[in-house]
């Protein structure tokens, strides 16, 4: 006779199986998911052994939402096929996926009695949407890595509330920084003459077109620069040499005869040079006359002319290898041609005024013709600014302030001087670098209410544009209308359209991919020759690209895992192999090798999981399993052995080799039967993205078998298994846009959101604007709910 557990088991595989095959997929029985947990959990999570410090035990499946906190992690596990553990008995993949719907449907349902929100008391701009505020306010690009310190990141976040803090260091950043941008976009005729610097890494390729410079040219330095007043400037070009003071290049002088390097302004040649093959570094003397420049900022490029092209740069390839400052020192027959060092702007002399520019244009939307007319001009100007910066209409109190600098300064200067120093109180005040949201009149503690249009206008653009409201989102929400949710619809569409969308693929993609990964990585140059940091830049653009498309085009998210077209330019496109792909521009084309398909097949993906000499398969895996698939691997024991490297002498051992004697330490042999298969399958790529058929001169075997016995032979096996779990890629893109939309961290109470975000996009084909929507929609993004700490808040505004 069967066992009265196993009769159990056999009816609730049978439930689950039948169940998974029609549409009640979650309507599975209580006697079932016990059984389920009776035959392939407790044995391993009981009080006893506990392990991964979980038990069933004290779980009452009856009430799950009691339990909400461990069984949305039993969920994640399950739904990613990580449990039960590689090598155990499991259920098949249906009656699992039933048996996680199964828990999630009942959570849903306690959850959606009182939905949870949260809001940070209070959300700081960073770095980048400060850049960009200040550009579409003040209609002036500022790079602001020097005027203010770098945010710290959560979960690879950079908008994360809880760790934008303010300090006192930080304000005073904030207050220089609002002098100087003040200055730039409004002008200063009384400015003095002062030197900046710009300077060009010598990991940086100068063989390459640089973007913002002249057509034409080669390498060198393209920068937005801010001329304070229209007045004379004199430049200064540096070049590279070697230690002995010799110019690069200058030990085959016969390549340096006829170079030129140019500066222009917005495009226009003021200055060019013809390099001596003979100059040193004690005599170069690379310096314009003074050049008449018109205030504003302005494309300022200094770069080589180009002398050649086609099959003649190949002599000249090698200067590709200059990746690190020992490498031109040590090794001059390693370039050819000379490079730029640094570019020194000097002035203004003879100051003459302030000619009309963009930023200008922003500021001034009115001109006094007499001192009569200058109060009510200014108090426009600065009316419209301060609405914009502070994102809500202006009080008389904030008008009194600012009119009141105007004044003061305007008695001592000119009309322009009074409007700056109040755009300098504009910026520098809370309300533009703090998000602040008001708790209304008869909000009680602990409840939750609907903030105001102007508020959530504010979470809309910062969330889809890191930047303020413009000025018909700012309209649409002065008249009320954001609460019709066609009205919503309608701009969320209109704002996903907009260029300033791109925020979406630079700082979500680039932060959720891990793409600044890409930027730290320094190969070995012996190992990697052709890996430069122009080809690290492209990679990641590429990826960009990518996503961007998927936005642009509406289309599955899945299509990141599986999209069989890509952007390259001449580098990106030269290094895996595409031919036909000349200059710096990306253009889109088809991919024919299934390997490179979806983020997979990406170069920037594949170098940022690798060492500096060779491949990381941990790290791989641990990408697909994080990045992908939102279920990270354990985490590792406190002390971890080293993995073996090659040795000079000894036999020559292949990366699996090594893992393999890596694993068999059993500290580290349950966290990496989880991770090394998925990195092997992947090991046909090196560590900066090249497929390779062998590794050392040795076969490569790519074999393996994922977590959940699915069978691994290469990269397009990888992607195959994590469709196979596509729910939690789609899981986890979903969870990363909403932790990036509210600005703070995701938990367990935070998941019946998200699953309503993929469930109600999944009716609309997983299409990108769908999960806008419909974290847009969501009360977590339009809500939120009054604490003891909101009311301090509120009490001292």
């Amino acid at each position: 006779m069967l066992h009265k557990r196993t009769v159990l088991f056999l009816l609730a595989l049978l439930a689950c199986s039948s169940a998974a095959m029609g549409q009640g997929n979650r309507d599975v029985s209580l006697e079932s998911q016990r059984a389920l947990v009776d035959q392939f959990c407790a044995g391993c999570h009981n009080d006893k052994l506990k392990s991964g410090n979980f038990s069933w035990t004290d779980i009452d499946l009856a009430q799950p939402a009691k339990h909400a906190d461990r069984l949305e992690k039993v969920i994640r596990k399950v739904r990613s096929g990580m449990m039960p553990p590689a090598g155990s008995k499991r259920p098949d993949a249906a009656t699992l996926k039933s048996f996680a719907a199964a828990l999630e449907t009942r959570i849903d349902q306690a959850a959606a009695q009182r939905p949870y929100v949260d809001s940070p008391d209070l959300h700081r701009m960073n770095r980048t949407e400060y850049r960009n505020s200040i550009r579409d306010l003040l209609g002036i690009d500022v790079d602001v890595t020097a005027l203010l310190p770098p945010d710290a990141k959560t979960n690879g976040f950079d908008n994360i509330s809880d760790t934008l803090t303010i300090t006192p260091a930080l304000m005073q950043g904030y207050m220089r920084a609002a002098d100087r941008i003040s200055r730039a976009a409004v002008g200063d005729p009384t400015a003095a003459a002062e030197m900046v610097s710009y300077r060009v890494p010598k990991v940086v390729n100068q063989m390459r077109h640089v973007e913002g410079t002249p057509l034409g040219t080669r390498g060198g330095i393209s920068v937005m620069h801010s001329f304070p007043a229209d007045g004379e400037y004199s430049f200064k070009l540096e070049l590279y040499h070697y230690y002995t003071g010799e110019q690069i290049g200058g030990r085959l002088p016969a390549a340096l005869v006829g170079q030129e390097l140019e500066v222009s302004v917005d495009g226009e040649r003021v200055a060019v040079f013809t390099i001596d093959p003979g100059m040193q570094e004690t005599t170069s003397n690379l310096v314009t006359p003074p050049i008449r420049i018109t205030a504003g900022q302005k494309r300022l490029s200094a770069a080589f002319v180009s002398k050649f092209d086609g099959p003649v740069q190949d002599q000249y390839r090698l200067v590709e290898h200059t990746l690190m400052d020992v490498t031109i020192a040590n090794n001059p027959q390693m370039t050819a041609l000379p490079h730029l060092q640094s570019l020194y702007v000097t002035g203004p002399f003879n100051p003459s005024g302030v000619s009309e520019s963009t930023s200008r244009s922003r500021i001034f939307t009115c001109r006094p013709k007499a001192a009569s007319e200058e109060v009510a001009c200014a108090t426009k100007i600065l009316s419209r600014l301060a609405s914009q910066a502070f994102r809500r209409p202006i009080t008389s109190e904030d008008l009194e302030g600012l009119m009141s600098l105007y004044s003061d300064t305007r008695k001592e200067a000119d009309f322009d001087s009074g409007i700056r120093m109040a755009i300098q109180s504009i910026i520098a005040k809370p309300e533009f670098i703090f998000r602040f949201e008001r708790v209304p009149s008869g909000a009680a503690p602990g409840k939750a209410y609907r903030i105001s249009d102007l508020e959530l206008a504010s979470r809309l653009s910062y969330f889809l544009w890191s930047s303020v409201p413009d000025e018909q989102l700012v309209t649409v929400a002065s008249q009320g209308k954001l609460k019709d949710p066609a009205v919503l619809e309608r701009e969320v569409k209109r704002m996903l359209l907009d260029p300033k969308s791109q925020a979406l693929s630079t700082n979500f993609a680039g932060q959720w991919l891990r793409l600044q990964g890409i930027q730290d990585f320094l190969p070995e140059p012996t190992t990697f020759p052709d890996f430069t940091k122009n080809l690290a830049q492209s990679m990641r653009r590429e990826v960009e690209l990518l996503f961007e498309s998927i936005v642009r085009e509406d289309r599955n998210i899945v299509d990141l895992l599986t999209a069989d077209y890509t952007f390259v330019d001449e580098v990106l496109a030269r290094h895996y192999g595409i031919p036909n792909v000349l200059g710096s521009r990306f253009r889109r084309v088809t991919l024919t090798d299934p390997n490179r398909f979806g983020l997979l097949g990406k170069g920037g993906v594949l170098t940022m999981t690798s060492l500096a000499n060779r491949t990381s398969p941990v790290a791989r895996g641990k990408y697909v399993l994080e990045v992908l698939m939102g279920t990270p691997p354990p985490n590792p024991p406190p002390v971890v052995p080293k993995l073996k490297e090659s040795v000079d002498n000894e036999k020559v051992l292949t990366v699996r080799e090594r893992m393999e004697q890596h694993r068999a330490s059993a500290a580290c042999s349950g966290c990496h039967k989880i991770m090394d298969p998925i990195g092997m399958a992947m090991e046909n790529f090196d560590a900066v993205g090249v497929w390779r058929a062998s590794d050392g001169g040795l076969h490569i075997d790519a074999s393996g078998e994922m977590f959940e016995g699915s069978k691994l032979n290469g990269p397009v096996s990888v992607r195959q298994a994590v469709l196979n779990h596509s729910e939690s890629f789609v899981g986890s893109f979903t969870e990363n846009l909403l932790m990036y939309a509210l600005g703070r961290v995701l938990d367990y109470q935070d998941m019946t959101a998200v699953r309503a975000i993929a469930r109600d996009a999944a009716k609309n084909g997983n299409r990108f604007s769908a999960f806008v929507l419909n974290v847009v929609k969501n009360p977590a993004f339009q809500m939120r709910t009054v604490s003891s700490q909101t009311e301090q808040a509120a009490d001292r505004r």
